[in-house]
């Protein structure tokens, strides 16, 4: 399993500057592959530059060959895992800024709801009003109405009782 490294930040890992990463690049030292004009580095190739010269030296004088293997494995392991959590940190801010939009927009749309709601409520409001305003003149005029019909009623009534 390979683990492609940008030059940035391959040379921010093994604590070199860039020019050392792209002169080791150059004389094939480090895997390397070049895409979309950004240079990239396998991390597993980069290992020696991770250990310390002495250590290496130690392991090499020493015959121990395996240990510096697992050391290979165990830090290809971990960039591989450090790729698995960036990856997934980005997916995870992706999915905020998503459902934090998708909020927005429902805010956004409730608003506008609640907008056109309280020019329906002011316009029945108003409506109301005149309804109420008209009411009260009718019930004026028909007891006006009413009133006089009375009135007339009982003077008939009394002219007949005369």
């Amino acid at each position: 399993m390979q683990t492609w490294l940008s030059a940035e930040e391959f040379a921010k890992l093994v604590g070199k500057n860039a020019d050392e990463i792209e002169a080791l690049c150059v004389s094939n030292k480090l895997a390397s592959k070049v895409e979309n004009g950004n240079r990239f580095v396998e991390s597993a190739s980069g290992v020696s530059l991770m250990l310390p010269k002495q250590l290496d030296a130690e392991l090499i004088f020493d015959g121990r060959t395996s240990a510096m293997t697992f050391v290979e494995k165990t830090v290809g392991t971990i960039l591989s895992m450090h790729e698995k959590v960036i990856g997934a940190k980005d997916e995870t801010l992706g999915a905020l800024k998503n459902e934090n939009q998708f909020l927005k927009d429902g805010l956004v749309a409730m608003q506008e709801l609640y907008d056109e709601d309280r020019k329906s409520i002011e316009t029945l409001t108003k409506q109301l009003a005149i309804a109420q305003e008209e009411l009260e003149f009718v019930k004026r005029k028909y007891k006006l109405m009413w009133g006089k019909a009375i009135e007339y009623a009982g003077e008939k009534k009394r002219d007949n009782l005369s």
